[in-house]
């Protein structure tokens, strides 16, 4: 029941809050990160120096390393990495084509 109630509730932030972008070609929802793009309020602290954009597992299934993903606004990746985290979030580190 609380799982549910997570997915639920995580559905909803991306929805609202997320990026819009693609992996080979499918729309996804995620969060679009780069190091260098900090915030100028606050700070996220993590060990990936490379640009990642983090799915939902089900938007992540199928995701390999060189699926390219495109981030709108933010430009044209290659996958190197594919990470999930076991919350129900999969992080797919970037590399920029």
């Amino acid at each position: 029941m609380f799982r549910d109630l997570m997915a639920d509730v995580d559905t909803t932030v991306f929805d609202a809050l997320g990026d819009a972008g693609t992996v080979d070609g499918r729309p996804v929802q995620g969060m679009f990160a780069a190091p260098w793009l900090q915030p100028a309020l606050g700070k996220l602290n993590t060990a990936i120096r490379e640009p990642h954009y983090v799915l939902l597992d089900a938007d992540a299934a199928g995701v390999l390393k060189n699926s390219v993903v495109t981030v709108d606004g933010q430009g044209v990746f290659s996958v190197v990495g594919v990470e999930p985290d076991g919350s129900g979030l999969t992080t797919l580190v970037l590399r920029a084509k």
